[in-house]
């Protein structure tokens, strides 16, 4: 059920709306400028799905040999061919840039990130900077769809290896790869999916990592379990093949169900907070499906992976994968990967912070330049999202509450992007032709972005202050800040908390620079910085008026995660959740893009889509539904001993470059190899548990 309150409330308020009505009428927004042109650039060589891998048995299969001689020969694992499923994925030699690879090795990642534990289904952060990637993997996978052609563009086969529809599109059965094993020797099945849908995703008091909801996957669904090997998914939509997607990292990546559901409230004495913590980052080597398992962790210093003995993925000449031995995880900055990886001592960073790329290009142009330097699409871009909860989401005072009222009213959000100066804030992070302006919305470098449906209102001080004066916002006490009007809070100054990520230079740059335009405009802006998690926590629940965010990944991709485009559930949305009451006060233009958004995901047409994203574009931006600042480029730096790097791999567009460069076929040449393993020739316990490396 959807209510529709009066967006503000007090006497004098209103009289101020119903005053400037005539005088709205001649805001109009216009097209926003081109993006300057940028040659740094490269493109993806395009494939099909079936170019990249297949899934077969092979004659027979080989690892490194110290595993053989140290670990199989002494009894303490069974034969590699014992390890893998009956028909592992295969990764086919000619789509490999430099062919069938060589073991060993390390990958130095630096983050920012600090891990809160491993319980990635129960809500707990890995520390990001590709560490989750490694460890989990998920029914489906769309970081390499960069490169797949887009007459074949449909999320990649992963655990589960094939699927098919029934005859009237409402049933979707998936088949889960068999006989595949977890990184401690417990089968892979489908207890896990299981698991994760009924007591982690269905249970409103679990919230896996990435915000994986019910309506992630559509009002109504179902799943349920055929048998071992077999799930089936009952959607109310026809063919809703957008849920494909969904299922992809990290909305449907299944824990280990032998390890974590012991520790779930429904199965023990456990709190909800117990069972998230119970796997903190000193408990080592937590079972995975993926590549690297967690084998060391020294707070604020390192994290390490070591290979998963039981890695169910070969390459065509039977060599269980990854090549790659190992995995560092510095634990620093965000701004420090950059250094690190430009100077040699990391190896790799997705460079996403526009303050270090003129410094970043000068130095990798050296001939003797340890990395190599790769620009994608403008896809990176932040926006000032306010919170649009009329009715009680995180539980606003009286101040909050009528900063709520402002933000819905579509004549203050106009002041407010009209008092921005995008190409000062852009100009501000970095010189040169990186930045362009972003009205908000699709990103410009996205396929689904149309320029003629996009509205933009330039920036125009006399009229924001117009606007807000237009309002009955007016500086009654002379202080030189706006006070809200008699009978609204308490008439009290207009002071609005802006929630901002300390964890990246580019979010407090950005955050300062609104507060900055804020000031003259009359408006009292309070910076409220708080560190990735605890931002991340309070805006999941409510606890902001404005927020510096960097736009996810459906304004990029648009076909994943499409819902959280618009707030189709009670609680999919970043910045408009249900109240306290348990409804969602949509506005009529709200109503719109959740009607867009459904229709979207309904429809495999994709002329049809196209036009719906020209709808949803032009009605977004008309009515600015969150306040864009700045777009640009992100850029791969890795350093030049790796190989079977892909051309043109973005460092975000389906995914985070470290799955679009497909990290367990990434390999060093032997001749090429430094030594930095901190612990050769070891595996993670067999089988698993918290014990030292074995």
């Amino acid at each position: 059920m959807r209510k529709h309150p009066i967006a503000l409330t007090g006497a004098s308020l209103l009289m101020g709306i119903s005053a400037f009505a005539v005088y709205a009428q001649s805001v109009e927004p216009t097209t926003p400028p081109p993006p300057p042109e940028f040659a740094a650039q490269s493109e993806p060589n395009f494939v099909g799905i079936s170019d990249i891998f297949e899934f077969r048995a092979l004659d027979s299969y080989s690892e490194p040999a110290w595993i053989t001689e140290n670990f199989v020969n002494e009894g303490k694992l069974p034969p590699v061919e014992e390890r893998l499923p009956v028909e592992p994925m295969v990764y086919k030699t000619a789509n490999m840039p430099d062919g069938i690879g060589e073991y060993g090795d390390v990958m130095r990642h630096v983050i920012g990130g600090r891990p809160e534990g491993w319980n990635y289904i129960g809500g707990q952060s890995q520390g990001w900077g590709g560490i989750d990637i490694g460890m989990y993997e998920c029914l489906t996978r769309t970081g390499p769809l960069f490169m797949v052609r887009a007459d074949e563009l449909e999320p990649l086969p992963n655990l589960a290896k094939s699927w098919e529809w029934s005859e009237d599109g409402h049933e979707l059965t998936m088949h889960l790869i068999e006989g595949a094993k977890w990184s401690d020797g417990d089968p892979f099945d489908s207890e896990d999916i299981m698991f994760y849908w009924e007591d982690n995703v269905l249970d409103p008091n679990v919230s896996p990592l990435n915000g994986a909801t019910p309506q992630s996957f559509g009002e109504g669904t179902t799943l349920e379990a055929i048998d071992e090997y077999t799930i089936k998914w009952t959607f109310q939509e026809a063919f809703p093949t957008q849920y494909l997607y969904q299922m992809a990292y990290g909305t449907f990546c299944p824990g280990p169900s032998h390890i974590l559901k012991p520790e779930h409230p429904k199965y023990s004495d456990n709190t909800y907070e117990e069972y998230k913590n119970a796997f903190p980052p000193e408990y080592l080597n937590f079972p995975v499906m993926g590549a690297w398992v967690p084998v060391e962790y020294r707070p604020n210093d390192i994290i390490v992976l070591r290979r998963n003995p039981y890695y169910w993925k070969v390459d065509e000449e039977g060599n269980q994968l990854p090549y790659l031995d190992e995995m560092h995880y510095r634990l620093s900055t965000w701004a420090d990967r950059d250094v690190q990886a430009v100077a040699g001592s990391g190896d790799f960073s997705n460079l996403e912070q526009a303050e270090s790329y003129v410094e970043a290009l000068r130095r990798s142009a050296d001939d003797d330049a340890p990395a190599r330097l790769q620009f994608g699409a403008r896809t990176i871009g932040y926006a000032l999202q306010m919170n649009m909860s009329g009715n009680g989401w995180g539980d606003p005072d009286a101040r909050a509450q009528a900063v709520r009222e402002l933000n819905r009213n579509l004549d203050f959000r106009k002041a407010i992007t009209m008092a921005i100066d995008r190409q000062w804030l852009g100009d501000a992070l970095v010189r040169g032709p990186f930045t362009a302006i972003y009205p908000g919305g699709l990103y410009a470098g996205t396929a689904y972005y149309d320029a003629e449906s996009t509205a933009y209102y330039p920036y125009n001080f006399e009229e924001a202050q117009a606007l807000l004066d237009g309002l009955g916002l007016v500086d009654t006490d002379g202080n030189g800040v706006r006070n809200f009007p008699e009978g609204t809070a308490g008439g009290q100054d207009v002071e609005i908390t802006l929630l901002a990520n300390t964890d990246y230079a580019t979010d407090t740059n950005l955050a300062e620079g609104v507060i900055a335009m804020m000031e003259p405009l009359g408006l009292r802006v309070i910076a409220n910085f708080q560190s990735g998690n605890a931002r991340d926590d309070m805006q999941d629940s409510g606890q902001f008026d404005w927020s510096v965010m960097r736009q996810p990944a459906e304004y990029i991709s648009v076909v994943q995660n499409t819902v959280g485009l618009a707030p189709v559930g009670l609680r999919n949305h970043q910045f408009h959740r249900a109240g306290s009451d348990g409804t969602l006060d949509l506005l009529p233009f709200e109503e719109e893009l959740v009607d867009i958004v459904n229709a979207f995901v309904a429809t495999d047409d994709n002329a049809e889509r196209a036009e719906l994203m020209k709808e949803y574009q032009r009605i977004f931006t008309e009515n600015v539904y969150s306040v864009g600042l700045t777009q640009y480029p992100g850029a791969l730096i890795i350093n030049k001993r790796f190989a079977n790097i892909p051309a043109g791999a973005p460092i975000f567009m389906f995914n985070w470059a470290e799955d679009n460069i497909i990290r367990e076929r990434v390999y060093v040449p032997a001749e090429d190899q430094p030594g930095y393993e901190l612990h050769p020739q070891t595996l993670p316990d067999v089988p698993g548990g918290n014990g030292p490396v074995s």
